[in-house]
């Protein structure tokens, strides 16, 4: 009987979590109100809501759609959860922003929230752990067979530049400019379990690493391996954890349409007998620098020859690629949305030009953010 057992999921459906700061109207500095907030929402929803999380800090909360069929489905359950939050939130004047990490916000003013699994997690870590002031998105996607969840996550690492360059939202730390276009990916691979991972070949060596990691007091059940792309044996899904928070909708449909193509994509290869793409994991790790650093300028390694090419480029074409894919999944316009961001810039990229306008005050940074936020799309 296997000691890791992946439940049953239909083929490519979808499921989105994503990580939101809560923001001062006025000072723009984060606020502490989770305690406050979720019990409001989920009383004016006549019980606890199921689209909504409690998070590691009191700042945070975190929104999760349904199990969906397509971007747009997964969408909508977002839009109705963030629309119920702000019934509660507008008259506190707290705005909710999106984004890989708070421009300006001190981690030793944060306080945690109080369940155990945080406290745990916090006394383990200690200095790294209370700096985890960064936010995500999550991307699940539906793995109909064990068989393929490995072979798909190695694939999934070959893209893991082109997902973090796009998605790249938290240059800023502490009030300084870091020069990275994503901090927070750096940053969030000092805890123990999470980064990168490993290219387990065999199920059973993932079951295997899993034991050990319990007999050894690591962790306590699977869900404590943070890895950046990791199965979500629980849910029957592939759990994408690259990417930075996104700043708003827009940007966040786009970049989960093509995650949720490409998955759909290597698995049809699988299914065509053709051998998905994989690369070695220093190229991968290499890749994740990169991106991290440069964003939307990185040279990216592109395969197992070490081909290179910069990261814009290389997502141009795949979206010509992943096209028929889209049209397929009902997420055509979404996948289109991706150019926006090519045309536009990632987040930090804008981030920073509003600093320079601002004349490198960083107030304004969280105003544009929120302002997004309140948008759907980049301002």
């Amino acid at each position: 009987m296997s000691t890791l057992p992946f439940a049953q999921s239909s083929r490519s459906t979808l499921g989105i979590e994503w990580e939101l700061a809560f923001v001062d109207a006025d000072s723009g500095d984060l606020r502490q109100v989770a305690d406050t907030v979720l019990p409001a929402v989920s009383g004016a929803h006549g019980g606890d809501h199921p689209n909504i999380h409690p998070e590691l800090l009191l700042n945070t909360i975190e929104i999760v759609s349904e199990p969906r069929r397509t971007v747009a489905e997964a969408a909508g359950d977002l839009e109705r959860t963030i629309e119920a939050i702000r019934a509660v939130t507008d008259p506190l004047r707290v705005e909710l922003m999106g984004g890989g990490a708070h421009p300006f916000a001190r981690w030793t003013e944060q306080k945690v929230t109080d369940k155990q699994r945080y406290a745990t997690l916090i006394e383990r870590t200690q200095w790294w752990g209370r700096q985890m002031l960064i936010y995500g998105v999550h991307v699940h996607v539906g793995i109909e067979s064990r068989d393929k969840v490995l072979p798909i996550w190695r694939s999934m690492l070959t893209m893991f530049g082109h997902l973090q360059a796009l998605s790249a939202s938290s240059p800023y730390w502490a009030g300084h400019d870091t020069g990275y276009a994503s901090n927070r990916a750096l940053m969030f691979q000092q805890l123990p379990t999470a980064g990168l991972g490993w290219q387990f070949e065999e199920w059973s060596q993932l079951e295997q690493y899993v034991r050990d990691m319990r007999h050894t007091g690591v962790i306590e059940q699977f869900d404590e391996v943070r890895w950046d792309v990791r199965p979500a044996p629980r849910l029957g899904t592939l759990e994408m954890r690259i990417t930075d928070g996104a700043t708003n909708l827009l940007e966040l449909r786009a970049i989960t349409a093509l995650t949720h193509c490409l998955v759909e994509h290597f698995s049809t290869m699988l299914d065509e007998g053709r051998e998905p793409p994989t690369m070695p994991a220093w190229f991968v790790q290499e890749n994740k620098w990169r991106s991290a650093r440069y964003g939307m300028d990185a040279i990216l390694i592109l395969d197992r020859s070490g081909a290179e090419q910069l990261v814009t480029e290389s997502v141009e074409g795949w979206l010509e690629t992943l096209a028929p894919v889209a049209e397929r999944l009902g997420c055509a316009e979404d996948l289109d949305a991706v150019r926006v961001i090519l045309r536009r810039g990632a987040s930090y990229q804008r981030q920073r030009a509003a600093a320079r306008r601002a004349g490198g005050d960083l107030v304004p940074v969280v105003e544009s953010m929120v302002a997004e936020m309140r948008a759907g799309k980049p301002v």
